[in-house]
């Protein structure tokens, strides 16, 4: 297989809102390429990228998948992503491992939030980006306000590189801004064109873009924007290497048009590519953490060491665990040994492959910034960082959004926990998105992710890869007890049974303390009353108390305890009749102080098009919220609001009804505060409820 020097390849992430047509236009790169002979399609299940059966089945993406082929004599490394905000985790994978981000914008629907969060996931990694205008070929396509929205969102430097000249369902012609051409694409799938000259206003139209692209590109350098005002042009090499550099820049965004299920402008959005967009030689140098930790440096991808990140892992069947890696500097040889700095320990590259799609195939070397995968490596995981000596030197790791919805499970088979213990760990480590956790206070297993549709598809692979079926339920809320005033009890604890008996007296006296300050255990003994060596028995029985709770079995907090006296037996007592003492002292105390219960408020940001606005504040209202602020962004409102834990179950999947699947949320704990007592009442009466029936 041939081998790629860094300057010839291009990593790119595909990239957009869901149903924006990246899949069927990474099929027809793929074809354009020559890597496969036919177009596939979504609806027949046999397109390279969608090749897992759950993503045929739903006829979505749901994994991030690298593809390769050679346009122009260089070679394509990109990763088709989903689109759905569920599985946003692999799309941040896919961006930090790539050096350009083409976004994708379906004709019909135009810049979407899902467009605008990719957006700024590929500006924050300080990439380059072009847009793709796709689907021209359905009806209703609006290319013009397309375009003056994204100026409006992304800044007046996107840049039209092409005009659609018959956008709609016979769509097979373009202007070409930059050769001053109509395009006119075959429409046998082929993605073949011929060129011809424009006429009358698209002559002109092309001659005016043409002007503004020459500025835009002279605007970029010094040097050609003084040459442009001397000569009043620019040349053809010129031109080339000016547009190069202002997209590696980002002094200006070009604009494509495609539709991708045709193969209809692909093969310009290729040359594009191949011509102008950054290789891993345009950016580098890369942010690496030193031994340390503690401060950032730079990696040379010219250095001689060996230096890799694992971006990916994936467990497929008849293969095991797949590491997906991309190098960044140094050449990987078979036979290779590397360390890994996160983890610690060496690891063999005995034999590894590039990938498109399923297909593998295997290669001796790869060079710095090209992209492999690599079978049963002993202990690294997504984010780790391989070398070629112990420098541990540690690749920057993607920082992953934090779930928003979250689910309680069990296993619908006795004796399953530990095949659904294996499985949460395995499919954490492919997906670091989806977290789990054993929660000892509700006595549940809680699962996070970032939508129904994520935690629908964990559930889908536990019974697939780990045989082993799961019931879902609504968690536990982690209510807290507290008490409002102060109250005082004497509790003895006698038990004579024949032999050696038990007896404490414990006096105590309880009283509330300011919100998120805790628990504080005090004495205040005097005399001979009780020794002093009981008093951390006192303070055990306490302890319990608190974890089991009074009054609705919910952890105690807020208050000061204070032992202050109490009486005990030169022979009965002992430790354990004061750690029994103490604690029923501390529940009956608690009891007369006015107890009450506390509910977790979570602070939500909800980003939703300015139409839905209306109806989520009203959504909000009806779950008891507070309305903290708004913001504008845009087509977008961003609201703040403080809402009881309690009115959140699948509030990701509300959203997502009340705005068409355009709105998102993030969440998270802000604080606890005293409930609403008829709400209060029906929790303690389902509590009490609880234990006696067990």
């Amino acid at each position: 297989m041939i081998e790629y020097q860094s300057a010839d390849i291009r990593n790119f992430a595909v990239v957009g809102h869901s149903s924006s047509g990246k899949t069927m236009l990474c099929e027809s790169m793929l074809v354009s390429g020559g890597a496969i002979n036919r177009l596939g399609s979504i609806a027949n299940g046999n397109t390279a990228s969608d090749y897992h059966e759950e993503e045929q089945e739903r006829e979505i993406s749901i994994n991030s998948t690298i593809l390769n082929t050679v346009w122009g004599g260089k070679k394509f490394n990109f990763i088709d992503t989903p689109g759905y905000a569920d599985f946003t985790g692999e799309t941040l994978a896919a961006l930090s491992a790539v050096d350009a981000a083409v976004v994708v914008v379906h004709g019909n629907q135009g810049v979407e939030v899902g467009t605008e969060q990719v957006w700024g996931y590929a500006t924050k990694n300080g990439i380059p980006k072009m847009l793709v205008i796709n689907a021209l070929d359905k009806e209703h396509t609006n290319f013009d306000a397309i375009l003056e929205k994204a100026k409006e969102r992304f800044g007046n430097n996107v840049f039209p590189m092409q005009i659609p000249i018959n956008a709609g369902p016979a769509f097979n012609q373009v202007l070409d801004v930059l050769r001053k051409k109509i395009l006119t694409f075959k429409t046998d799938g082929s993605g073949e064109y011929t060129e011809s000259d424009p006429a009358d206003e698209w002559a002109e139209k092309a001659e005016e873009l043409h002007e503004m692209l020459i500025e835009y590109v002279a605007e970029s350098d010094d040097s050609l924007l003084e040459k442009f005002f001397d000569e009043g042009g620019l040349s053809e090499d010129e031109m080339r290497n000016g547009m190069h550099d202002a997209l590696q820049m980002g002094a200006f965004v070009p604009v494509l048009c495609a539709a991708g299920g045709n193969n209809i402008g692909v093969h310009r959005i290729m040359d594009f590519i191949a011509k102008y967009s950054s290789s891993p030689a345009d950016r580098g140098s890369f942010k690496i953490k030193d031994a340390k930790g503690d401060k950032e440096i730079d990696l040379k991808l010219e250095d001689s060491d060996v230096v890799l990140q694992v971006f990916k892992t994936v467990s497929e069947a008849h293969v095991g665990e797949l590491s997906y890696f991309r190098i960044y500097s140094g050449s990987l040889k078979t036979g290779t040994d590397l360390y890994n700095s996160v983890q610690g320990g060496s690891e063999r590259f005995g034999q590894f492959f590039v990938m498109s799609g399923k297909t593998r195939t295997t290669i001796n070397v790869l060079h710095a910034g090209d992209i492999g995968a690599v079978v049963k490596l002993k202990n690294t995981h997504t984010g780790d960082t391989l070398c070629s000596t112990k420098k541990n030197i540690v690749m920057l790791q993607v920082e992953y959004p934090k779930p928003n919805i979250h689910s309680a499970i069990k296993p619908k088979a006795k004796g399953d926990e530990e095949k659904i213990a294996v499985g949460l760990s395995t499919l954490h480590a492919e997906d670091p998105t989806f977290v789990y956790r054993v929660d000892s206070e509700l006595k549940q297993t809680i699962i996070s992710g970032q939508g129904e549709l994520h935690l629908a598809v964990i559930a889908n692979r536990l019974q697939n890869r780990f045989n082993v079926e799961i019931m879902s339920m609504e968690p536990k809320i982690p209510y807290r007890e507290t008490i409002k005033s102060k109250g005082m009890s004497k509790y003895r604890h006698k038990k004579q049974s024949g032999g050696a008996g038990q007896f404490a007296e414990v006096w105590m006296r309880v009283e509330s303390k300011p919100r998120g300050e805790g628990i504080e255990f005090t004495d205040s003994l005097v005399g001979q009353n009780v020794d002093r060596v009981f008093v951390p028995s006192v303070e055990k029985g306490v302890s319990a108390a608190v974890v089991e709770g009074v009054i609705a079995g919910c952890r105690v907090v807020d208050l000061k305890v204070e032992f202050y006296d109490g009486k005990q037996h030169p022979v009965d007592s002992k430790d354990i009749a004061f750690q029994i003492a103490g604690k029923h002292a501390f529940r009956e105390a608690f009891s007369q102080a006015k107890p009450c219960l506390l509910e977790p408020i979570l602070i939500i940001e909800v980003k939703v098009p300015d139409e839905f606005m209306g109806d989520v504040m009203g959504d909000i209202s009806g779950k008891r919220g507070k309305i903290l602020g708004m913001d504008s962004d845009g087509g977008f409102q961003i609201i703040r609001a403080q809402v009881p834990q309690a009115e959140l179950y699948h509030y990701s999947t509300t959203i997502r009804s009340l705005t068409g699947g355009r709105g998102i949320h993030s969440e998270e704990l802000s604080h606890y505060e005293e409930m609403p007592r008829d709400l209060e009442r029906k929790v303690i009466a389902a509590a009490q409820k609880k234990d006696e029936d067990e």
